[in-house]
């Protein structure tokens, strides 16, 4: 039985490709390219990190991501306009179907897990009216690593107070859904794109467009 739901934050309850609209205004025609490049990079940086066992926060890694983007794709630029963009990051749109879909999953714990500061996802589910939804929101901070190291996974574990067997991990990216199933939650996969599944010896329980879906293939608590 499933007892708590905990979510991945960045592409699985806010679209981290709304900050295209502010890479455009800043830099107009580059926008898709550099919110698509700076995405990535974050992703490697913090594998990097991990394995390097060299940890920076990840608004420090999101700083460092958008400045390689910006430079790979030799655009001038000042401390005001990284600025700019970086606080995009507060303010990025959930996906249409979030609200209802958490409601959906109640009564059961709710939480997020993600590599994102605890001020970075503080701030941005407040900023989407999405607060009063959870139980804990929590980062990898503590631990000074990134997802999808196992322990990161165990802090859902510890925090909630639930057996990672009644837990279902929800996210949208693949690595991650593979990480989690590794360590042994039940996992959703949030497919949006319709990409292929990674081949890392592991599968997800339910594959789904998108966050509603999933809540309906739940049993009830």
């Amino acid at each position: 039985m499933i007892e708590a739901v905990v979510f991945d934050a960045y592409g699985t309850l806010f679209d981290v490709f709304s900050v295209e609209e502010a890479c455009n205004n800043a830099f107009p025609g580059y926008g898709k390219q550099i919110s698509e490049i700076w995405r990535q990079k974050q992703l490697e940086y913090t594998w990097l990190r991990a394995l390097m066992r060299q940890y920076r926060n990840f608004e420090e890694v999101n700083r460092d991501s958008l400045k390689y983007t910006l430079n790979h794709l030799k655009l001038q630029y000042d401390d005001t306009t990284v600025e700019t963009l970086l606080n995009a990051y507060l303010s990025l749109e959930h996906y249409p179907e979030v609200a209802e879909a958490l409601h959906a999953f109640q009564p059961r714990k709710l939480a997020i897990l993600s590599n994102g500061t605890t001020h970075m996802l503080t701030t941005v589910v407040q900023n989407a009216g999405l607060t009063s939804y959870f139980d804990q929101i929590l980062s990898v901070d503590p631990l000074q690593t990134y997802k999808p190291e196992p322990q990161v996974y165990q802090l859902a574990v510890s925090t909630l107070g639930v057996a990672k067997e009644h837990i279902l991990f929800v996210s949208s990216n693949g690595w991650d859904v593979a990480g989690s199933k590794a360590f042994g939650f039940t996992v959703g996969w949030i497919n949006r794109q319709n990409k292929t599944t990674e081949e890392l010896g592991v599968q997800p329980d339910h594959v789904v467009r998108n966050l509603l879906q999933l809540a309906e293939v739940i049993s009830p608590k």
